[in-house]
């Protein structure tokens, strides 16, 4: 893996997937560089509970995306609920509240996607465990663009079909359990 050019990682994730992450998080290393951002299906809400949990979890800076902001190193920043992001070209981020994509908004895949259009081949992404196929149709856009796709093993993952979805797709560069995924991202 060219894990010397990735300049972004992605992680995506529904149901089961806080469970991962409240692993994962803990598990990165104290000077963790690159920025990361969250996009996790989840309910409108305006209270910070996510935030104060991962936060607590974590060595990371954590925080929700705001319109314009762009991301930062050792950030680990949350796309708020109902609201897909948008990257745009300076790199900063875009607030959009068009139609839900797989039944979601955020969705993996608009993420993902818009990640790829001005990342490209610096973007890592991680498809955690989930109920339904969003993440796929964005691993296969990403994997075009010449980034990475890291889909959470199936036996690791809480709900298997979202990162078996994408591994039956063909679309998973790899494929890792929590460790692997912990002991991948350090080497970022």
């Amino acid at each position: 893996m060219a894990e010397d050019k990735i300049e972004l990682v992605v992680i995506g994730g529904s149901a089961g997937s806080l469970e991962a992450l409240l692993e994962i998080l803990p598990g990165l290393k104290k000077d963790f560089a690159l920025p990361l951002v969250l996009v996790l299906h989840r309910k409108q809400s305006n209270d910070s509970i996510l935030t104060d949990l991962l936060t607590a979890r974590s060595s990371l800076k954590v925080k929700e995306i705001e319109e314009k902001e762009s991301p930062r190193n050792g950030t680990l920043h949350i796309v708020p609920p109902d609201y897909h992001v948008l990257f745009e070209q300076d790199r900063s981020f875009s607030l959009d509240v068009s139609e839900r994509v797989n039944y979601s908004r955020p969705s993996i895949d608009v993420v993902f996607q818009s990640a790829a259009d001005v990342y490209q081949n610096s973007l890592a992404c991680i498809l955690l465990s989930g109920a339904n196929a969003d993440g796929t149709d964005g691993f296969r856009y990403v994997q075009k663009n010449g980034g990475i796709t890291i889909a959470q093993s199936p036996e690791s993952a809480e709900v298997s079909y979202m990162p078996e979805h994408a591994i039956i797709a063909n679309v998973a560069t790899h494929v890792m359990d929590i460790k692997s995924i912990i002991s991948y991202l350090n080497t970022l």
